[in-house]
């Protein structure tokens, strides 16, 4: 486990839960529940939380980015275009080149435009940005962005922010299965056993901020999903138990004397 990192582009961590930064509270309460999951990516959303103008309150006044890889983000970007110039407006802020892309469709879902989604994808892949993209749980369009150079692939889990867990383990194990880069469950987590599932089947990190942000008490939230997250990498190392269709006695029988 020492030496069990997750590679992302030219980026090496130890932490597979990377969190985000929105609808906490305040600043403060971010910093608090960041270093309580002992995350070292935090996702922030650019045309919502200040990370560009230092004359305002800014996030990076609470998270060092000595200490943090900050991973600007498009949320509220609905065509290729406006995801594009939100991340080059980041570049230019703050030096950031590993981005995550997400490129939503309509405001009610926020399920992501796929047909824009790619468009992005290629143009910010062709100006050298390392791109995590956030996408549905489609295999074949997984595939896709990562042909295109995508250097992670983020399917959803649910809806952002609806905490409902994995609608379709199946469809990230197959993405898992087939990729090349590492696959990020992102969005739908609610709980820290939605986390431990998506780790168990072979999902290289999830991101959570919701189920964090909006948790009675944040902190501890924050320390579950680390432990969540620590835990389910574990069990699919190890490899979990055949399961079987009748029951299997724990203990042999055999050279045992009977009454």
């Amino acid at each position: 486990m020492s030496e069990d990192m997750l590679k992302i582009g030219s980026y090496t961590f130890r932490s597979r839960l990377i969190v985000g930064s929105g609808k906490y509270k305040d600043f403060p309460t971010t910093k608090a529940a960041t270093e309580a999951a002992e995350a070292e990516m935090i996702t922030v959303a650019v045309r919502r939380v200040n990370i560009t103008d230092p004359g305002k309150e800014n996030l990076l006044d609470y998270i060092d980015p000595k200490r943090y890889v900050i991973l600007p983000n498009t949320a509220g970007c609905f065509n290729a275009e406006d995801a594009v110039r939100t991340l080059r407006l980041a570049r230019d802020a703050g030096g950031w080149d590993l981005v995550k892309l997400e490129v939503l469709g309509d405001t009610e879902t926020l399920y992501p435009n796929v047909v824009e989604t790619l468009k992005a994808a290629e143009m910010l892949v062709a100006e050298d940005f390392q791109v995590m993209v956030y996408t549905n749980d489609d295999p074949i369009v997984a595939r896709q962005l990562e042909e295109i150079g995508c250097v992670a692939v983020m399917p959803l889990g649910n809806p952002i922010g609806s905490g409902r867990g994995l609608a379709n383990p199946f469809n990230i194990r197959v993405i898992k299965e087939r990729a090349n880069v590492p696959v990020i469950v992102d969005a739908g987590i609610g709980t820290a056993s939605d986390a431990a599932k998506a780790m168990e089947l072979g999902a290289d990190a999830v991101l959570v901020n919701t189920a964090i942000a909006e948790a009675r008490d944040e902190v501890l939230m924050a320390q579950a999903m680390r432990d969540a997250v620590r835990a389910g990498r574990k069990a699919y190392l190890a490899g979990r138990m055949p399961k079987r269709a009748f029951a299997s006695a724990s203990s042999p029988t055999e050279g045992y004397i009977w009454d």
